[in-house]
């Protein structure tokens, strides 16, 4: 059964006893723990521990590979229409190996620039007004296409993000909505915290994401010392 991820956590809490019914419907064999841990195996993602507060926050963010080509945008080269990735060009056409760096933007950003992909080529191919969004979010070509400079979509990263997308974009139109990611920001916390106390309650206690976030959080600082240890 593929959860659905909410924004909100006022539709979360709404819809988790419905939710876990239809769990426990798919998979007669499991418990409410099981199910627990799905939800902290979505949500984990948008987290992160924070050392200074003690608490968990939000962290919707992804790094996508920002590529360029040196000197592009001064030398007046046209570059052909490429996949990124599979590295290959039209006939006749001059070009030159691009570079790339890694970003970090928001889950937002993310979310407007696959929008962005899928609206060029509903216009493309005349399907604009009828077109669904979500039928495209996932459909190689359109997701790994790229002209010229700008960000290169891996499609195995991409992947992560498809519930997070499924629940974000918009059916039609071309812009995201602010205030629903926003409103995600506040909630993400919310949702922890609403797993957590459900977890502490079966008494999963190792599978909390406070004390998941917080180990793994620990053990990243663990391996910076060591490796400024090993260069000092």
């Amino acid at each position: 059964m593929e959860l659905p991820l909410y924004l909100s956590f006022n539709e979360f809490e709404k819809s988790y006893y419905d939710n876990l019914e239809k769990w426990f419907e798919e998979y007669r064999n499991a418990s409410e723990t099981d199910y627990l841990k799905s939800l902290s195996a979505l949500y984990s993602p948008y987290l992160y521990y924070n050392f200074n507060n003690d608490r968990l926050q939000a962290d919707a963010s992804m790094q996508i590979k920002d590529c360029f080509f040196p000197y592009y945008d001064k030398i007046g080269i046209s570059f052909c229409t490429v996949t990124c990735g599979k590295g290959k060009s039209a006939k006749n056409t001059k070009t030159i190996s691009h570079q790339f760096e890694w970003k970090t933007v928001t889950m937002m950003e993310y979310a407007q620039h696959i929008l962005d992909k899928i609206n060029r080529y509903l216009a493309k191919n005349n399907l604009k007004e009828s077109g669904n969004i979500l039928d495209f979010i996932n459909q190689r070509d359109i997701i790994t296409s790229r002209e010229g400079a700008g960000y290169c979509v891996d499609y195995n990263r991409h992947q992560s993000t498809l519930p997070f997308l499924k629940a974000y974009l918009p059916v039609h139109g071309q812009t995201v909505n602010i205030a629903v990611y926003r409103d995600f920001l506040f909630s993400i916390v919310q949702i922890a915290e609403f797993i957590d106390h459900k977890l502490k309650e079966v008494r999963a206690f190792e599978s909390m994401l406070y004390f998941r976030l917080k180990s793994e959080a620990r053990f990243r600082v663990q391996m910076s010392h060591q490796f400024l240890t090993m260069c000092n």
